[in-house]
């Protein structure tokens, strides 16, 4: 269904240009849930943004590469044309609803929005659907709080309306970006199986954008393990979890801490992340390699994702593959 290929997209700053997204390649195919797992600033939001052409145009710019949606190039695509498949073809949930939500406007208006802009729905028509998607994404006595605003709801309920407004249309494509960020646990397992449902129902691809592992071992069919704004690691989900072979997959699974035993100190991976702003030169990671052979990481050049198995790839960097 979407195919992305060599997409790279970088920043023009004062302070040099910041490489945030360099070689990206990966597949989406139909009803799949694809996890997007890294630390902050590792790529993972800047990539779907890039795809839809939401990173702010200068300083951004995509350099390479091309994201095709069913014969379309998304990167290639006139503003026009790209504005009829934003939120109809492929829908998003922001990071914040907060800050996502118009405050002026309430709840009902917002979520019939993309009705009246995609397939041209009366205002009728468009709060009767907007009612009806609301209850399905588990809003309570949905019909009266169509007139409030957004201010009037919960982290959680907020959350869900940002699922009913991006669902609404019935994309083929869902974007979550962070959809559980500032939830309790107990909220984040509700959100997230409504989206599992509702992606059920309509037959609708999700790219699940998380730095939680815990997450995207329930939810996800497969995982892209992004670092310095490259795929560092892919496999089927189950085999990733159970068999990481990069350095850093391996990493990020010993920080999640549930794994530790009562009463351990729990494992971080030392150092920062690279100054994208510089060139890199040889293995990212081999500062922060701890868990293989950072003697062993390359140094000459950027090592590159091959298949060691059938639909599990990494880099083949001698040091973090020790």
């Amino acid at each position: 269904m979407l195919s992305v290929r060599n997409l790279s997209a970088s920043f023009h700053t004062r302070a040099g240009i910041v490489r945030a997204v360099r070689n990206v390649s990966f597949d989406v195919a139909p009803g799949e849930t694809l996890g997007i797992v890294g630390e902050s600033g590792s790529g993972k939001s800047v990539t779907c943004y890039s795809m839809m052409g939401l990173i702010p145009m200068p300083p951004g710019r995509i350099e390479s590469g091309s994201a095709m949606l069913n014969g379309t190039d998304l990167l290639r695509c006139p503003e026009k044309k790209l504005r009829a498949i934003r939120g109809k073809r492929i829908s998003m949930i922001f990071q914040d609803p907060m800050t996502s939500l118009n405050p002026y406007l309430t709840i009902g208006e917002q979520v019939a929005e993309p009705l009246v802009i995609h397939e041209g729905a009366g205002k009728k028509e468009a709060r009767a659907r907007a009612l009806e998607q609301l209850a399905l994404a588990g809003i309570p006595d949905a019909e009266q709080r169509m007139d409030a605003y957004p201010h009037q709801f919960s982290g959680g309920m907020r959350q869900r309306v940002m699922i009913a407004m991006a669902l609404i249309t019935r994309p083929e494509i869902l974007i979550a970006d962070e959809p559980t960020t500032a939830l309790d646990v107990t909220v984040q397992k509700q959100v997230l199986d409504l989206i599992r449902k509702l992606q059920q129902d309509m037959g609708t691809s999700v790219i699940l954008i998380t730095h939680d592992l815990g997450v995207v071992r329930q939810y996800a069919d497969r995982i892209n393990v992004m670092y310095a704004g490259r795929i560092v690691e892919s496999a089927p989900a189950k085999e990733l979890l159970e068999h990481p072979r990069h350095a850093y997959t391996r990493a990020l699974m010993k920080s999640i801490p549930g794994l530790h035993a009562k009463g351990a100190p729990l494992y971080t991976i030392p150092g920062l992340p690279p100054n994208m702003t510089q060139e890199p030169c040889g293995c990212s990671f081999r500062p922060r390699n701890t868990l293989g052979n950072p003697a062993l990481c390359l140094t000459d050049r950027e090592p590159e994702l091959v298949e060691i198995s059938p639909g599990h790839s990494v880099q083949n960097c001698p040091g973090c593959l020790a």
